[in-house]
């Protein structure tokens, strides 16, 4: 009998995240002071993040973290979201794999970027907070806060990477319509921003620079808090929603997956649909593969170092263990503006340093081409962080054709692209161009981190 092609599971939302830190065999290096260079304990981020994301960031002990009931309320709205066969994606490959693809476009925001907002805007709000600040690349994560900062009665400010604003006007627009007043970045409403551009004034931005803004706002303005879409382990954390989801609605499809690909930025849309699988890998010996599919023109995954680095431009946050291009690297203009970022999560790092996942790089052309498939087959038009998973998932399914192999392979489909329709005019339209970053510009932007380590 022919299976079903959605698969829900209405009663069975999470109701605890999992946190990797506690089965990993081999636990991150800690972050450090930059100016000691001494591991740094959780109530030192207390002045910065809500305190109780600062416990979640430091706790290396509880597999299961509570998800507190006032955020599950907020999950019910969207939650579960639907698992996907793509029959049609696989015929148009004819590959005898078959895919899935966990739907996180559905949410009121049309990304997964929800996830971690509602819970970080829940905790802000209990300790008294009453202004939030953050950055975003794309949009799609300063237009989850917005809302969640709304939903739980907040003023939100947003620092949006200049280059990305400009071509995403309508994310803008979406973050202000939830009330939030958002800034282009690098901006002269910060030193940080003052600095970056007299050093370069036509700098288009990167998640660095508005990240080293954002910061620098929420220590000067009081009852604020600084909130994150990616990189650290509290927001991966509660992107575990994601792949807990995917492996009940796996069971219930009677497959599990051997393959595992998301999108790659700093790490929380990966993390939120590999992690829970991989409990499996440490604990049962499970082989599952886990593919990371970050972008060509920013491949700190692929071709960056490992060391101690700073999460900004700036200098601001503390010195984290990562594979980095350098915290001064300056991203091409792509479309995936999510995913352009220097550096990977400490947590992402250590797996891909000890060898218990792997990433690619994808070129900008090749990712709207398998987003462009993906619209023609499964009817839905993805994020251009989206495309690169399923770039690789097609690349994951033609090797399946070539040898003869029938895997199961599970994507992430982070988010819709109807706010991108611009980037895919000038694909279609033959406009869109790949950037390549030489071995010379990352070994002399990764040089500068020498005094760091």
């Amino acid at each position: 009998m022919k299976q079903k092609r959605f698969i829900l599971q209405e009663s069975q939302i999470p109701t605890q995240w999992y946190n990797i830190l506690a089965d990993m065999p081999v636990k991150p290096m800690p972050p450090l002071n930059p100016a000691t260079k001494q591991p740094l304990k959780a109530e030192d981020l207390f002045p910065v993040f809500a305190e109780e994301c600062c416990r979640q960031e430091f706790d290396q002990t509880n597999a299961w973290i509570d998800i507190p009931e006032e955020v599950l309320d907020m999950y019910k709205y969207y939650r579960p979201t639907p698992l996907v066969r793509a029959y049609a994606l696989e015929k148009a490959i004819d590959t005898p794999a078959r895919i899935y693809f966990k739907n996180e476009s559905v949410s009121p925001l049309g990304s997964h970027k929800i996830n971690s907002a509602l819970a970080q805007c829940y905790y802000c709000k209990r300790e008294g907070t009453t202004n939030v600040t953050t950055e975003t690349g794309a949009g799609q994560w300063g237009a989850a806060l917005s809302y969640a900062a709304r939903a739980f009665g907040l003023e939100a400010a947003v620092y949006q990477v200049k280059i990305s604003l400009r071509q995403k006007p309508y994310r803008s627009m979406l973050m202000r319509t939830f009330g939030a007043e958002v800034t282009g970045s690098p901006s002269m409403s910060t030193r940080a921003g003052k600095d970056i551009i007299t050093r370069d004034p036509a700098h288009q931005g990167s998640l660095g620079t508005a990240i080293s803004e954002a910061v620098e706002l929420a220590a000067a303005t009081p009852h604020c808090k600084y909130t994150l879409g990616s990189v650290l382990g509290h927001v991966t954390l509660h992107q575990t929603v994601i792949g807990l989801e995917a492996e009940r609605q796996m069971e219930m499809a009677g497959e599990m997956p051997d393959v595992v690909i998301a999108c790659f930025g700093g790490g929380s849309n990966f993390g939120g649909t590999a992690f829970p699988f991989m409990r499996h890998n440490f604990r049962d010996g499970a082989r599952t593969e886990y593919v990371a599919a970050e972008p060509a023109s920013c491949p700190k995954l692929t071709r960056g170092k490992f060391c101690y680095d700073f999460g900004d431009e700036a200098g601001y946050t503390p010195l984290l263990p990562m594979f980095t291009l350098g915290h001064g690297f300056k991203p091409a203009n792509i479309h995936a503006g999510g995913l352009r970022y220097h550096g990977a999560g400490a947590i992402v790092s250590q797996l891909l340093k000890d060898g218990m996942m792997r990433a690619v790089d994808i070129a900008q052309t090749e990712a709207f081409s398998a987003g462009l498939l993906f619209a023609r087959t499964e009817g839905i038009v993805p994020a251009p962080e989206s495309c690169h998973a399923i770039a690789a998932a097609v690349d994951e399914a033609v090797k399946c054709r070539e040898r003869g192999e029938g895997k199961v392979i599970l994507f992430n489909l982070s988010g819709h692209g109807l706010v991108d329709m611009t980037a895919y005019e000038q694909y279609l339209n033959g406009d869109l161009a790949d950037y390549t970053v030489t071995d010379d510009e990352i070994r002399k932007s990764v040089g500068k981190l020498a005094g760091l380590n």
